[in-house]
């Protein structure tokens, strides 16, 4: 059992555990053992969102991994897939990412990649954190081995070039109006920037990061600002990221939103066409409409779901050989040019379709009519409900009521205290009465934090 890793590394609230100097820097020591291998030199590349507890993280992690003999780079804010991409390319040993994607400011997180850019697996964040637990006296640096610091001044440039790559070399974005929501994160310099290179024409919302404005009805969980900039600006395209920029949602030029499923349904139908769609599958997690496997059916891609999380999406893929997954929420994994979710990238897929096919977004962008579906969260304190044996008993009770027509999904998230119900089946009402049945037997064997 992992104690301090979730399903997207360590989280929590700023200043308070497990988001505390002490245990970043314990972090810092136990992952730089972790990952000295062999006698070579070691490093670890080390990036950050906007928010401001990000410097006092940062510092933390420096002092620990220098502690434990590694050299680290320092590249400041830059996107997640920018520091997972950056770790393979200058051959380091670990990437380190700080954030708390789309959470308000006041939470941060630590996000931990291997040296082949890919997060990390279970049993090494087992290791890590029993290393944190052990006394590590005698272990770390002698004085002549402690490591040193730098910062690597051009990361930025590399990571546009490198999402620019995933671009068709024919293509360009001429006369194409776009609009671009950073989220006030840590993509607020290099996506306008990449966008602009290629030709289009941009106008920048959420890019003017102070430190604690991070996802402030901004970006991906707050799209509202990009819809009305969409339509204000007359654009063809709005792109919204969230604070690490690992997720994107779209709008098109009538400022309705295009979520993850049917991004996903673009791009396998586009990769599908042109003979790139590896293994006629694609892989979602559990929160994928039946819609969007219905219309992958009828190109012959089979929709393989995974639990929740973006690393399990990539694992699936690995194990299946897949290069197209992703998740509703628009975290978009696209492994012929990344090993994580890059909302940029994948926006560059759709953008990419639309200067080929000609049309506006809201005729190109929407494959599917998706299943009616609802989810509602239930916070708890203390034991989560779901193990509660009235809770198991009306989900088999509302298992019945659907009967093969829909789903029910109940997970605990993996970040708050939350039990998260979601339903869907073609009957919006059955949908309705699901859901509201799954939460009240939630809500009453526990009482609210």
């Amino acid at each position: 059992m992992r104690r301090l890793f979730g399903t997207d590394g360590i989280r929590g609230t700023a200043n308070i555990a497990p988001m505390t100097v002490d245990i970043a820097q314990k972090l810092g020591q136990a992952a730089g053992l972790h990952f000295t291998r062999g006698e070579h030199r070691h490093s670890v590349l080390l990036g950050k969102d906007t928010r401001l507890s990000g410097y006092m993280i940062e510092s933390a992690l420096v002092a620990g991994f220098l502690s434990a003999g590694m050299d680290v780079t320092l590249v400041g804010p830059l996107p997640t897939p920018a520091i997972a991409m950056l770790t393979r390319s200058l051959r380091a040993d670990l990437g380190v990412m700080i954030s708390a994607s789309h959470n308000p400011f006041g939470d941060n997180g630590i996000k931990l990649f291997g040296p082949d850019g890919f997060k990390l697996s279970d049993q090494n964040e087992i290791d890590i954190e029993n290393l944190m637990m052990a006394d590590l006296t005698g272990r770390l640096a002698t004085p002549r081995e402690i490591g040193r610091a730098s910062r690597l001044n051009d990361a930025a440039g590399r990571y546009v070039e490198s999402a620019k790559a995933s671009f068709p070399r024919k293509l360009r974005l001429d006369g194409m109006k776009i609009v671009i929501d950073c989220a006030n994160g840590s993509a607020y310099r290099v996506a306008p920037t990449a966008l602009w290179e290629l030709g289009a024409e941009v106008i920048r919302i959420g890019c003017t990061p102070d430190g604690v404005n991070i996802n402030e009805k901004c970006g991906s969980t707050h799209p509202e600002a990009l819809c009305q900039a969409v339509v204000r600006h007359g654009a063809h395209l709005g792109i919204a990221l969230d604070g690490d920029a690992d997720r994107v949602l779209i709008a098109d030029e009538t400022g309705r939103l295009i979520d993850g499923d049917q991004i996903l349904a673009l791009i396998a139908q586009s990769w599908a066409r042109e003979g790139r769609l590896v293994g006629q599958s694609v892989v979602a997690t559990v929160m994928s409409n039946m819609g969007l496997e219905r219309f992958l059916n009828t190109l012959d891609v089979g929709l393989e779901r995974t639990a929740v999380g973006d690393r399990y999406v990539v694992e699936r893929m690995r194990e299946l050989g897949s290069n197209v997954g992703g998740e509703q929420s628009g975290h978009m994994v696209l492994t012929d040019f990344a090993t994580t979710g890059d909302g940029l990238i994948a926006a560059l897929q759709i953008l990419a379709v639309l200067v080929e096919d000609g049309r506006p977004a809201s005729e190109v962008c929407r494959l599917f009519k998706p299943f009616p579906q609802k989810l509602k969260n239930v916070r708890f304190s203390g034991t989560c409900p779901l193990d509660a044996d009235v809770v198991q008993a009306r989900q088999k009770d509302v298992e019945k009521m659907l009967d093969g027509r829909g789903r029910l999904v109940l997970r605990k998230s993996g970040t708050e205290p939350l039990v998260r119900v979601m339903a869907e089946a073609e009957d919006a009402a059955l949908v309705d009465d699901v859901v509201n049945q799954m939460c009240a037997a939630l809500e009453a064997v526990n009482v609210p934090a």
